[in-house]
Protein backbone atom coordinates (compact mmCIF):
# COMPACT_ATOMS: atom_id res chain seq x y z
CA UNK A 1 0.00 0.00 0.00
CA UNK A 2 1.39 3.70 -0.86
CA UNK A 3 1.48 5.65 2.00
CA UNK A 4 0.70 9.76 1.61
CA UNK A 5 2.48 12.31 4.18
CA UNK A 6 -0.90 13.96 4.63
CA UNK A 7 -4.56 13.38 2.99
CA UNK A 8 -8.26 14.41 3.49
CA UNK A 9 -10.63 12.29 4.12
CA UNK A 10 -14.30 12.40 3.87
CA UNK A 11 -15.42 10.85 7.52
CA UNK A 12 -13.16 13.93 9.12
CA UNK A 13 -13.84 16.30 6.60
CA UNK A 14 -12.75 19.62 9.46
CA UNK A 15 -9.13 18.56 9.46
CA UNK A 16 -6.55 16.84 6.89
CA UNK A 17 -4.88 13.38 8.18
CA UNK A 18 -0.96 12.79 8.67
CA UNK A 19 0.50 9.71 8.46
CA UNK A 20 1.96 8.62 11.61
CA UNK A 21 3.33 5.40 13.31
CA UNK A 22 2.57 4.59 16.76
CA UNK A 23 3.71 1.64 19.07
CA UNK A 24 0.62 2.57 21.31
CA UNK A 25 -2.76 0.91 20.61
CA UNK A 26 -5.62 3.39 19.39
CA UNK A 27 -9.39 2.88 18.38
CA UNK A 28 -10.07 3.51 14.24
CA UNK A 29 -12.45 5.84 13.98
CA UNK A 30 -13.56 4.03 10.78
CA UNK A 31 -13.59 0.43 11.34
CA UNK A 32 -14.38 1.13 15.49
CA UNK A 33 -11.37 -2.30 15.67
CA UNK A 34 -8.37 -1.50 17.65
CA UNK A 35 -5.14 -0.83 15.62
CA UNK A 36 -0.68 -0.26 16.37
CA UNK A 37 1.80 0.55 14.23
CA UNK A 38 0.67 2.55 10.85
CA UNK A 39 -2.39 5.20 11.50
CA UNK A 40 -3.35 8.05 9.85
CA UNK A 41 -4.13 10.90 12.66
CA UNK A 42 -6.02 14.11 12.64
CA UNK A 43 -3.18 16.93 12.08
CA UNK A 44 -5.76 19.98 13.11
CA UNK A 45 -5.09 23.05 15.37
CA UNK A 46 -5.70 22.70 18.61
CA UNK A 47 -9.54 23.32 20.03
CA UNK A 48 -9.82 25.06 23.20
CA UNK A 49 -9.09 22.24 25.73
CA UNK A 50 -5.64 22.69 24.04
CA UNK A 51 -5.13 18.67 22.11
CA UNK A 52 -5.93 18.14 19.07
CA UNK A 53 -9.04 15.88 17.53
CA UNK A 54 -8.47 12.52 18.62
CA UNK A 55 -9.59 10.94 15.30
CA UNK A 56 -7.35 7.99 13.78
CA UNK A 57 -7.79 5.61 11.39
CA UNK A 58 -5.76 2.38 10.13
CA UNK A 59 -4.10 2.98 6.87
CA UNK A 60 -6.50 0.24 5.63
CA UNK A 61 -9.21 2.06 6.34
CA UNK A 62 -7.79 5.91 5.35
CA UNK A 63 -7.13 4.59 2.10
CA UNK A 64 -9.42 2.20 1.17
CA UNK A 65 -10.39 0.46 -2.18
CA UNK A 66 -13.68 1.36 -4.17
CA UNK A 67 -13.76 -2.42 -4.53
CA UNK A 68 -11.70 -5.55 -3.96
CA UNK A 69 -11.71 -9.51 -4.48
CA UNK A 70 -10.24 -12.32 -2.28
CA UNK A 71 -8.99 -15.51 -2.93
CA UNK A 72 -11.19 -17.38 -0.44
CA UNK A 73 -14.11 -16.21 -2.15
CA UNK A 74 -13.23 -16.04 -6.03
CA UNK A 75 -17.00 -15.35 -7.11
CA UNK A 76 -17.24 -12.01 -4.95
CA UNK A 77 -16.59 -8.57 -5.70
CA UNK A 78 -16.33 -6.74 -1.84
CA UNK A 79 -17.32 -3.43 -1.88
CA UNK A 80 -16.19 -0.83 0.44
CA UNK A 81 -19.22 0.95 2.46
CA UNK A 82 -19.12 3.60 4.98
CA UNK A 83 -21.56 2.09 7.13
CA UNK A 84 -23.22 -1.67 7.21
CA UNK A 85 -25.86 -1.85 4.86
CA UNK A 86 -29.55 -2.99 5.95
CA UNK A 87 -30.90 -3.12 10.10
CA UNK A 88 -29.42 -6.36 10.86
CA UNK A 89 -26.16 -7.11 12.53
CA UNK A 90 -23.68 -8.25 10.72
CA UNK A 91 -20.13 -10.20 11.53
CA UNK A 92 -17.33 -10.36 9.15
CA UNK A 93 -16.67 -13.51 7.54
CA UNK A 94 -12.89 -13.60 8.50
CA UNK A 95 -12.90 -12.81 12.02
CA UNK A 96 -16.62 -13.71 13.23
CA UNK A 97 -16.84 -10.36 14.88
CA UNK A 98 -19.45 -7.47 14.74
CA UNK A 99 -19.05 -4.96 11.89
CA UNK A 100 -19.98 -1.31 13.02
CA UNK A 101 -18.16 0.85 11.02
CA UNK A 102 -16.21 0.52 7.58
CA UNK A 103 -16.37 -2.69 5.62
CA UNK A 104 -16.05 -4.41 2.41
CA UNK A 105 -19.47 -6.03 1.40
CA UNK A 106 -20.40 -8.52 -1.07
CA UNK A 107 -24.22 -7.21 -2.10
CA UNK A 108 -24.35 -10.82 -4.09
CA UNK A 109 -23.34 -13.11 -1.39
CA UNK A 110 -23.67 -11.16 1.82
CA UNK A 111 -20.25 -11.65 3.02
CA UNK A 112 -18.64 -8.52 4.86
CA UNK A 113 -14.98 -8.24 5.79
CA UNK A 114 -13.47 -5.50 8.36
CA UNK A 115 -10.85 -3.86 6.16
CA UNK A 116 -7.75 -4.74 8.02
CA UNK A 117 -9.05 -8.66 7.75
CA UNK A 118 -9.54 -8.11 4.15
CA UNK A 119 -6.13 -6.86 3.72
CA UNK A 120 -4.04 -9.92 6.00
CA UNK A 121 -1.65 -11.36 4.22
CA UNK A 122 -1.65 -14.66 2.71
CA UNK A 123 1.43 -15.65 4.08
CA UNK A 124 3.51 -14.24 7.23
CA UNK A 125 7.14 -14.61 6.85
CA UNK A 126 9.79 -13.23 9.17
CA UNK A 127 12.82 -15.41 7.48
CA UNK A 128 12.70 -18.30 9.91
CA UNK A 129 8.74 -19.11 10.32
CA UNK A 130 6.36 -18.73 7.93
CA UNK A 131 2.82 -19.04 8.46
CA UNK A 132 -0.29 -19.22 5.82
CA UNK A 133 -3.44 -18.07 6.03
CA UNK A 134 -6.43 -20.51 5.47
CA UNK A 135 -10.08 -20.04 5.74
CA UNK A 136 -10.54 -23.75 6.94
CA UNK A 137 -8.26 -26.05 8.98
CA UNK A 138 -8.71 -29.52 10.48
CA UNK A 139 -6.40 -28.63 12.90
CA UNK A 140 -7.38 -26.84 16.15
CA UNK A 141 -6.54 -23.89 17.67
CA UNK A 142 -3.96 -23.71 20.17
CA UNK A 143 -5.37 -21.11 22.39
CA UNK A 144 -9.26 -21.91 21.91
CA UNK A 145 -8.51 -25.90 20.78
CA UNK A 146 -11.50 -25.80 19.07
CA UNK A 147 -11.34 -26.82 15.24
CA UNK A 148 -12.90 -25.16 11.98
CA UNK A 149 -14.58 -21.58 13.06
CA UNK A 150 -12.85 -18.23 11.26
CA UNK A 151 -9.83 -17.65 9.31
CA UNK A 152 -6.76 -19.21 10.60
CA UNK A 153 -2.99 -18.62 10.48
CA UNK A 154 -0.84 -22.32 10.23
CA UNK A 155 2.61 -22.79 10.20
CA UNK A 156 4.47 -24.40 7.00
CA UNK A 157 5.22 -27.55 9.55
CA UNK A 158 1.34 -27.63 10.21
CA UNK A 159 1.86 -28.19 13.68
CA UNK A 160 0.53 -24.21 15.08
CA UNK A 161 -2.90 -23.08 14.19
CA UNK A 162 -4.20 -20.01 15.45
CA UNK A 163 -7.98 -18.49 14.81
CA UNK A 164 -8.09 -15.02 13.61
CA UNK A 165 -11.33 -14.74 15.97
CA UNK A 166 -9.11 -15.43 19.17
CA UNK A 167 -6.57 -12.93 18.04
CA UNK A 168 -9.85 -10.62 18.00
CA UNK A 169 -11.20 -11.97 21.39
CA UNK A 170 -7.67 -11.62 22.80
CA UNK A 171 -7.58 -8.13 21.94
CA UNK A 172 -11.30 -7.21 23.04
CA UNK A 173 -11.27 -8.89 26.11
CA UNK A 174 -7.85 -6.91 27.13
CA UNK A 175 -8.44 -3.26 25.19
CA UNK A 176 -9.15 -1.67 28.50
CA UNK A 177 -5.73 -2.28 29.57
CA UNK A 178 -4.60 -1.63 26.06
CA UNK A 179 -6.34 1.27 25.65
CA UNK A 180 -4.99 3.09 29.10
CA UNK A 181 -1.28 1.94 27.76
CA UNK A 182 -0.62 -1.23 30.38
CA UNK A 183 1.80 -2.26 28.32
CA UNK A 184 -0.78 -5.62 27.26
CA UNK A 185 -0.41 -7.24 30.57
CA UNK A 186 -3.80 -9.17 29.62
CA UNK A 187 -2.50 -10.36 26.20
CA UNK A 188 0.93 -10.87 27.94
CA UNK A 189 -0.35 -13.08 30.32
CA UNK A 190 -3.05 -14.99 27.55
CA UNK A 191 -0.02 -15.62 24.97
CA UNK A 192 2.17 -17.33 28.42
CA UNK A 193 -0.93 -18.99 28.79
CA UNK A 194 -0.91 -20.46 25.40
CA UNK A 195 3.28 -21.07 25.68
CA UNK A 196 1.83 -23.39 28.69
CA UNK A 197 -0.99 -25.21 26.76
CA UNK A 198 1.75 -25.81 23.96
CA UNK A 199 4.12 -27.12 26.92
CA UNK A 200 1.94 -29.82 28.21
CA UNK A 201 0.99 -30.49 24.37
CA UNK A 202 4.33 -31.62 24.18
CA UNK A 203 5.47 -33.09 27.14
CA UNK A 204 6.83 -35.91 25.52
CA UNK A 205 9.17 -33.89 24.01
CA UNK A 206 12.51 -32.95 24.53
CA UNK A 207 13.41 -29.99 26.24
CA UNK A 208 15.13 -28.56 23.21
CA UNK A 209 12.21 -29.33 20.89
CA UNK A 210 9.63 -27.83 23.89
CA UNK A 211 11.33 -24.59 23.60
CA UNK A 212 11.80 -24.56 20.02
CA UNK A 213 7.88 -25.14 19.50
CA UNK A 214 7.40 -22.39 22.06
CA UNK A 215 9.86 -19.65 20.16
CA UNK A 216 7.53 -20.58 17.45
CA UNK A 217 4.21 -20.68 18.33
CA UNK A 218 5.16 -17.12 20.29
CA UNK A 219 6.46 -15.28 17.16
CA UNK A 220 2.98 -17.09 15.15
CA UNK A 221 1.07 -15.13 18.16
CA UNK A 222 3.55 -12.10 17.54
CA UNK A 223 2.64 -12.25 13.91
CA UNK A 224 -1.13 -12.58 13.97
CA UNK A 225 -1.56 -9.87 16.39
CA UNK A 226 0.28 -7.51 14.52
CA UNK A 227 -1.78 -8.66 11.35
CA UNK A 228 -4.83 -8.12 12.43
CA UNK A 229 -4.26 -4.98 14.26
CA UNK A 230 -3.73 -3.72 10.78
CA UNK A 231 0.01 -3.34 10.60
CA UNK A 232 2.01 -6.94 9.82
CA UNK A 233 5.39 -5.05 9.66
CA UNK A 234 4.94 -3.20 13.15
CA UNK A 235 7.17 -4.77 16.06
CA UNK A 236 4.57 -4.59 18.67
CA UNK A 237 7.02 -5.43 21.79
CA UNK A 238 5.97 -2.17 23.41
CA UNK A 239 2.51 -3.30 23.83
CA UNK A 240 2.85 -7.19 23.89
CA UNK A 241 5.86 -7.03 25.60
CA UNK A 242 7.99 -10.40 25.42
CA UNK A 243 4.88 -12.84 24.14
CA UNK A 244 6.73 -16.06 24.84
CA UNK A 245 9.71 -15.98 27.58
CA UNK A 246 12.97 -17.34 26.18
CA UNK A 247 14.34 -18.93 29.37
Amino acid sequence: MKKYAEISHFSHPQHNLKFDYTEKPFKCDGCNEVGIGSRYRCSGNKNHHGSCCDFDLHAHCALPSTSITHPFYKKCTFQFLAQPPGNERRYCNACEKDVSGFLYHCKACGFDLHPCCAMLPMVLDDGDTKLFLYRKVSSSCHRCGIKGRSWSYRSSCKKYNLHVACVREMLVENWRELYKGENGKGIERKSLALKNTLEHHHRSSSKGKVQKCCEIAGMAVQFVISAVLGDPTTLIAGVVGSLISRG
